[in-house]
């Protein structure tokens, strides 16, 4: 009977192994998928974990690398103290699987070091000088002035701004060939576009654009000057994924995703396998205008970027390929007129907190949001829902600033950074393609289809994860009843 107790015992081990082994999403499992789908890297792309693997030795490029990582307003992300510290350390180990799925933290996590890193950097007493955080190019805020459209804009064409770094990496995107011929007009509307947001600003002077016989002195009543005019205005919510580098090696792309852990788990093909968590690469969303016509043919965006500005801006730097590109909604008509005034009271809005919050390290970003936040909000106004993620703007801070509309739509946003798990539709939203078979970044194609085919028949399971406030009350609720557990102990002893 012993023997076969023992039999029995050693068996159930030897099975529990078998599926230990058969169920843990190992770093091996990670990697093996990630290399048995690099038909997913689009042409002339390499991997950064392929460059760091083959430069990483070179002294001085890993340092180099990570100077130039929050370059530039698009980037979706940037690197806190304690990211920077495990991007180095991924490197400097060659943890390349971890490499590729960097950071695989939830927003929450991302949060808290940037928190911490907040209170790390000094910032300049200055007050917020807003002809500088906003691009108005020649125009001046405390002089009345009038812009006419009608003769060609006399902005200089795109310069790309390129750097080479070591070992036959630059940092930098060349022109877009179907918009960067439009630079010229671009860059004139982006300034008049800012220039009119700001009529209305404390004691800013009254600035006003002529075309033909009409006149606008907001954003949106330029756009209906535009339609009047013979003018086709199409005012796009469009999605990206976020380039966080910007980096070529040998002539080739370099994807860098920033990954985020989405709480949401990837469905399993057997029950004895372990389910794994559905790692994202975080989105970049912005608005785009895309003006053709009689005299101005022009494609201008916006967004709130790494930069910490809040501002219409040219939008004509080439894409990688890998970061794809879709149109989520398309706005036309009294829809654009509508899109493009709410667009135009968030940067006046932005304005008034970035003198009212000056010290915010980044210009804020993060603190006030991100470059989801403001799509979001619009996107709630005009359909009534959001599908983006992350949103993490502390909206408390928007009472600081006059207009309660903004106020009122910032606080209907979704607020990610306490560590709610996301609603589903904004994960599978915040993706630049609703074709999951044609994404770009190995091993993320399976996975995103079974994660969305499971959402939609009911069966897609969250990864629990505990905020620091649930840690702290659970801590709290086990030690008052370990000593609960101990005086009882005693009592029964003394009986």
């Amino acid at each position: 009977m012993h023997r076969i107790s023992c039999m029995r015992a050693w068996n159930v081990f030897r099975l529990s192994t078998l599926l230990l082994l058969a169920g843990c999403a190992t770093k091996a499992d990670v990697a093996r998928n990630i290399a048995n789908d690099q038909a997913a890297l689009p042409p002339n792309t390499v991997a950064l974990s392929q460059m760091m693997r083959e430069l990483s030795a070179q002294p001085g490029f890993t340092d180099q690398l990570l100077n130039y990582l929050n370059k530039g307003g698009k980037n979706g992300a940037y690197l806190t103290p304690k990211l920077f510290d495990t991007l180095r350390q991924m490197i400097l180990g060659k943890d390349w699987t971890g490499l590729d799925r960097f950071p695989g933290w939830t927003i929450h996590h991302v949060t808290q070091t940037v928190d911490v890193g907040s209170r790390l950097i000094k910032t300049d007493d200055q007050p917020y000088d807003v002809a500088a955080g906003v691009n108005i190019g020649p125009y001046n805020l405390h002089q009345s002035q009038t812009e006419s459209l009608d003769a060609p804009s006399d902005r200089p064409g795109f310069q790309a701004d390129i750097t080479p770094l070591l070992a036959g990496v630059t940092h930098g995107d060349g022109p877009d060939p179907k918009i960067a011929p439009m630079h010229s007009e671009s860059a004139r509307l982006a300034e008049v576009m800012n220039r009119l947001s700001l009529n209305g600003y404390r004691d800013t002077a009254p600035f006003t654009v002529t075309l033909q016989q009409n006149t606008a002195h907001t954003p949106q009543e330029l756009v209906q000057a535009l339609v009047a005019t013979g003018h086709t205005v199409t005012v796009a919510n469009a999605r990206y994924f976020a380039n966080f580098g910007h980096f070529h090696y040998n002539g080739k792309d370099v994807e860098m995703p920033f990954f985020l852990d989405s709480q949401l788990l990837v469905p399993r093909d057997h029950w004895w396998q372990k389910k794994h968590r559905l790692l994202i690469p975080v989105a970049h969303a912005e608005y785009e205008w895309i003006i053709n016509g009689p005299k101005i043919n022009a494609n201008v965006a916006f967004y709130f970027g790494i930069d910490g500005r809040a501002e219409f801006r040219t939008n004509d730097e080439q894409n990688q390929p890998w970061v794809m590109g879709h149109h989520a909604h398309e706005y036309h008509d009294a829809d654009a007129v509508e899109v493009t005034r709410l667009t135009g009271n968030m940067l006046r809005a932005y304005a008034y907190l970035h003198a009212a919050h000056a010290q915010l390290p980044f210009g804020g970003y993060y603190t006030l949001g991100v470059c989801q936040d403001v799509v979001n909000a619009i996107e709630f106004k005009m359909t009534g829902k959001t599908t983006l993620f992350p949103s993490t703007a502390q909206t408390e801070l928007f009472h600081d600033q006059p207009d309660a509309e903004i106020t009122k739509l910032m606080e209907a946003v979704p607020k990610d950074t306490g560590g709610t798990p996301p609603d589903p539709a904004r994960i599978f939203g915040s993706l630049p393609t609703t074709d999951y078979a044609s994404l770009t970044v190995p091993g993320l194609r399976d996975d995103v289809q079974r994660s969305y085919d499971a959402w939609q028949n009911g069966t897609l399971d969250r990864r629990v994860v505990l905020t620091g406030e649930q840690m702290t009350i659970l801590g709290i609720v086990a030690a008052t009843g370990l000593v609960l557990w101990v005086l009882r102990r005693r009592r029964s002893a003394n009986r």
